[in-house]
C-alpha cells in the first residue's frame, strides 16, 4: 500500500510546490487623472475624498476588480498630453468635445451637473445690468471685463463655442496649475478679477470654504441655457484598443449604477436646496435616458 501511493502523493507535492513557486500574473492597471476641482474632485482637507467625482470613481472602481486602480493629481494639461501618448489612463468625468474624440474614447454619461454659470462679486451686479443671467459673448465683448478661466479645460459644448472665439483676447486670463478653483476665487476677491466662469457648485463650495458666500452671487449664461449638452459628462480613456475595452466595460458598470441613490447623492450633496428638485427631474427624464 505504501509503495503503491508514494509516487502519487510526491507528484502532489512537487506540484503543489511549483505552483507556490510560480509568480502570480501581475494585473493590469489603470491610472485615474485627477484635477484639483472641488467638489467635484477633494484630496485635501475636512472633506477629503467626498467630493462627487471621488464618489463614483469609488462605485466604478469597486466593479473593475480585475484591474490595480492608481491615480495622479496633476493639472489638466498634463493630463491630455498622457491621453495623447495613448497610455492606460482615464478620468472619471470629462466633456465630449470633437477636439477630445481625436485622442479619447467616451463612455455613455457619467455625471449629470448644472451648467457653468459666471460667478461674480455682489457688489459688481451693476456692471452686468442687474440681472441674474448675461450672454457671456456680450460679456467677453467688453474689454472693460477681466474674466478667469482654467487653461485647457471644458465648461461645456455651448459655453466652450462661446469662449473659443475669444481665447487670447486681451480681456481673458487663462490659468494653469493644480488650485485652479481657489487660485481664480482669490484674484475674484482681490479685485483682478471681474468674473469667473466656472459650475455652480464650484461657486458653493469655494464661497463655503473662504468664508464669503454672502459676497459672491451667480449669473447664468444664457447660451447654454437652450439644452442639456452642457450638463452632461462621461468618463474618459485613452483612444487604444485598451481604452476602448475599458470604456465597454464602464458602460455596462454606469448603466446598472446611475440609477441608484448613492450614484445621484454623490452630486447632489453639492447643490444648493433650490436646485435639488429641478436636478431630479433632469436626471430622471434625460440622463437616465441617455446611453450614447
Amino acid at each position: 500500500m505504501v509503495h503503491r501511493f508514494f509516487p502519487l502523493t510526491m507528484f502532489a507535492l512537487i506540484c503543489l510546490t511549483l505552483t507556490l513557486a510560480a509568480p502570480a500574473r501581475a494585473k493590469d492597471s489603470i491610472t485615474w487623472m485627477e484635477a484639483v476641482v472641488p467638489p467635484y474632485l477633494i484630496q485635501d482637507g475636512a472633506f477629503k475624498e467626498q467630493g462627487y467625482g471621488n464618489v463614483i470613481t469609488r462605485i466604478v472602481q469597486a466593479e473593475l476588480v480585475e484591474y490595480e486602480h492608481k491615480r495622479i493629481v496633476t493639472n489638466i494639461t498634463r493630463h491630455f498630453y498622457q491621453f495623447k501618448q495613448g497610455e492606460n489612463v482615464c478620468s472619471i468625468g470629462l466633456f465630449r468635445t470633437p477636439e477630445r474624440e481625436a485622442f479619447m474614447y467616451f463612455s455613455i454619461p457619467s455625471f449629470l451637473t448644472l451648467p457653468a454659470v459666471i460667478i461674480i462679486k455682489k457688489e459688481s451686479l451693476p456692471r452686468f445690468g442687474n440681472k441674474a443671467s448675461v450672454r457671456l459673448a456680450e460679456v467677453l465683448n467688453d474689454k472693460n471685463m477681466m474674466i478667469g478661466l482654467s487653461k485647457d479645460r471644458s465648461y461645456g459644448i455651448d459655453t466652450d463655442t462661446i469662449l473659443n472665439k475669444y481665447r487670447g483676447a486681451s480681456n481673458i486670463l487663462e490659468i494653469a496649475g493644480q488650485e485652479l478653483s481657489l487660485n481664480l476665487f482669490k484674484m475674484l476677491m482681490k479685485g483682478r478679477l471681474d468674473g469667473i466662469v466656472g459650475l455652480p457648485d464650484e461657486a458653493l463650495y469655494q464661497a463655503e470654504q473662504m468664508g464669503i458666500r454672502d459676497q459672491l452671487i451667480t449669473l447664468t449664461i444664457e447660451e447654454n441655457q437652450t439644452g442639456y449638452d452642457s450638463w452632461l459628462s462621461s468618463v474618459g480613456c485613452s483612444k487604444t484598443p485598451w481604452g476602448k475595452e475599458i470604456i465597454d466595460k464602464i458602460n455596462v458598470i454606469l448603466s446598472k449604477q446611475r440609477a441608484t441613490e448613492r450614484y445621484r447623492a454623490a452630486y447632489e450633496r453639492w447643490l444648493d436646496p433650490n436646485a435639488i428638485e429641478r436636478y431630479r427631474r433632469v436626471y430622471q427624464d434625460l440622463f437616465l435616458q441617455t446611453t450614447f
